[in-house]
């Protein structure tokens, strides 16, 4: 495997190794954001959605490691702005790295193109120095070119996938934030009357 992979790699240009280390980057930014921030949004869900069961339970208000907790602090009273604000806050948090997620998954097919270009380019400007350009002279060269789009798809695949289930579970999270704030407010309104 690894005899394969140094082979193409010694009859590659130095554009075609570039790309696919640009790739390989992209690749290792693209799980390292979906590990970190899934792990931390899941932990950040798992408390909010505690205090909003406490406070179905009967609670009169979140629990002390909400964020709406540490937005209520900042405010003399608690009102649906102070609250809108936590919710903005709380979105913001939530969809940190989406955009580079995004950004990745739109990037990297162009990128793997952009190197299957340079390698189809440099292929046949070397069959143009042979006497005759057979299938079998052909055919390798082209399929190694292709690499580098497969390698920009696969990454693509992967970050735009990573995208959809972070994006869900963004959602997922300042939904709960938003039921909390909304019974705080349908509490004090209530006692209010």
């Amino acid at each position: 495997m690894f005899e394969i992979i140094f082979g193409y790699l010694e009859r590659s240009s130095l554009i075609t190794i570039f790309v696919l280390g640009v790739l390989s980057l992209y690749l290792f930014i693209t799980i390292w954001i979906f590990v970190y921030r899934f792990l931390s949004l899941g932990q950040w869900l798992s408390k909010e959605s505690s205090s909003l069961e406490q406070m179905h339970m009967g609670a009169a208000s979140v629990s002390i490691q909400s964020i709406i907790n540490s937005c209520m602090k900042k405010a003399d009273t608690p009102n649906a702005k102070i609250f809108e604000m936590c919710e903005y806050a709380a979105t913001k948090e939530a969809t940190r790295g989406l955009t580079i997620l995004s950004l990745i998954a739109s990037t990297s097919p162009f990128i793997g193109l952009f190197g299957t270009v340079i390698s189809i380019l440099e292929a046949f400007a070397g069959l143009g120095t042979q006497k005759s350009a057979t299938l079998s002279v052909v055919a390798p060269a082209i399929s190694e070119a292709l690499v580098a789009t497969a390698a920009g798809i696969f990454v693509a695949i992967f970050a735009y996938s990573f995208h959809l289930l972070l994006k869900r579970r963004a959602y997922e999270l300042t939904t709960t934030i938003a039921m909390q704030c909304d019974l705080l407010l349908s509490n004090k309104n209530r006692n209010e009357k």
